[in-house]
């Protein structure tokens, strides 16, 4: 059973940082993209950063250059989403997702398993 369990959101103030984890089971998360998208309220949903498999490239979008950083732990079969000077605007639900193949990242339809969202709030 593939799944995706999303963690790490909370509360935060502006400028401060908060580290997503995107733990995977039921398949080995080194060989997947996985991805991180999120939604706030009212608005489109977004994608936000993706790691590749074997390569481990990444993507991010423009909204987030230099602010996130996505990584992986192939020990924990986890993906991390870093995301540091956080802004009222990033305040959103935050999903990961997973699939083999994904030829464009900020797609959510490229994705076939999506774990539950994490709930990050950026307010003083």
């Amino acid at each position: 059973d593939v799944q995706l369990q999303a963690s790490g959101g909370g509360l935060v103030q502006p400028g401060g940082s908060l580290r997503l984890s995107c733990a995977a089971s039921g398949f080995t998360a080194s060989y997947w993209v996985i991805s991180w998208f999120r939604q706030a309220p009212g608005k489109e949903g977004e994608g936000v950063s993706c790691i590749s498999g074997s390569e481990s490239s990444t993507w991010y979008a423009d909204s987030v250059k230099g602010q996130f950083v996505i990584s992986r732990d192939n020990a924990k079969n986890t993906v991390y989403l870093q995301m540091n000077g956080l802004k009222p605007e990033d305040t959103a639900a935050y999903y990961c997702a997973a699939d083999i193949v994904v030829l464009r990242p900020q797609e959510p339809h490229e994705y076939g398993y999506w774990g539950q969202g994490t709930q990050v709030t950026v307010s003083s």
